[in-house]
């Protein structure tokens, strides 16, 4: 009598059971030597293989996404910075000469514009008339704030670029410095 069914390995059930003569599997690989034994070990079967190879490939793929992710942050704050620098040049050429402190109104001007940025880590450096002057204040009635001349607003901003984080064992960290300058002229 010969049953002929294939589910999942037990085509080999069925022949021993149907055939009580016929020697295991488990005793025919006992008597073969150990390196047979380790190869029939290691070759003999494929269930589980898929397993193994996401375990092993799982990480690197997550590393590779994770750090397109953090450069895509990372790009989007340049791009949120150039921009709110762009409205803030606009902004400090067109009040220069009617309020009493351009750099401070300049600087809420570009808060507004960028509010997924901190704030507070941005530095600030404006070039009135070829007249360098940084930080957040100048006073309005200074001489080099007048009509008719270009002005450059430069910011920078901090970022970090973790592309691994403490959890995998390794830490990636670069630390880098985002930059925007824009010049106004008025015509």
């Amino acid at each position: 009598m010969k049953v002929q069914i294939e589910l999942h390995g037990t085509t080999g059930v069925l022949k021993n059971f149907l055939n009580p003569n016929r020697a295991s599997s488990a005793t025919q690989i006992a008597s073969l030597p150990i390196g047979r034994r380790m190869r029939a070990f290691l070759f003999g079967d494929e269930e589980g293989s898929s397993l193994i190879e996401i375990a092993l490939t799982m990480p690197i793929l997550l590393a590779v996404v994770t750090a397109i992710c953090t450069f895509a942050v990372g790009f989007n704050n340049q791009l949120t910075l150039t921009s709110a620098v762009g409205t803030g040049a606009q902004y400090l050429q067109l009040i220069r000469t009617t309020t009493t402190d351009p750099c401070a109104d300049t600087l809420n001007a570009i808060k507004s514009a960028a509010p997924s940025l901190n704030t507070a880590s941005l530095n600030l450096t404006f070039n009135l008339n070829g007249t360098p002057v940084s930080g957040s204040s100048c006073p309005g009635d200074q001489k080099y704030l007048v009509q008719q001349e270009p002005i450059t607003v430069s910011a920078t901003y901090p970022c970090v670029l973790s592309i691994m984080p403490m959890g995998y064992g390794t830490k990636f960290v670069s630390n880098c410095q985002l930059s925007a300058k824009v010049s106004e002229f008025e015509y």
